[in-house]
């Protein structure tokens, strides 16, 4: 099993695994029916301040990740989730969903890459 990324906007390309929000805010104009997910865990997200300093500028994405990850170790949420995602990946896909427009520089990457670090993926 593993880990798979997409952008909440999109339609859902995948309905058999997982499906995680992983944004801190509500994704705009998405209503919960149709986001089809199973968890929405806004505590993973970054932080507002980092969020807002990012600003989703790719020149900003080197060090985002840094602090990302400082935050990601920091944060008492961050064992129960990784818990939780490593349990549902004994049997399905996991997917992050995300709402940010740029699909290569956003908080989800830096999740997906952060976690398969640490299950040795």
């Amino acid at each position: 099993m593993q880990i798979k990324l997409e952008r909440i906007y999109t339609k859902p390309a995948d309905l058999g695994g997982y499906r995680v929000l992983v944004d801190r805010l509500w994704p705009r104009g998405i209503s919960k029916v149709n986001a089809q997910l199973d968890w929405w865990t806004k505590e993973i997200g970054p932080s507002t301040d980092l969020r807002k300093w990012f600003g989703h500028d790719p020149e900003k994405f080197t060090e985002f990740t840094k602090k990302y990850v400082a935050e990601l170790n920091s944060s008492e949420f961050t064992r129960g989730f990784l818990d939780k995602i490593k349990e549902q990946l004994k049997t399905q896909d996991v997917i992050f969903l995300y709402g940010a427009k740029d699909e290569t520089h956003n908080q989800a990457i830096v999740l997906k890459a952060y976690i398969e670090e640490k299950f040795q993926v």
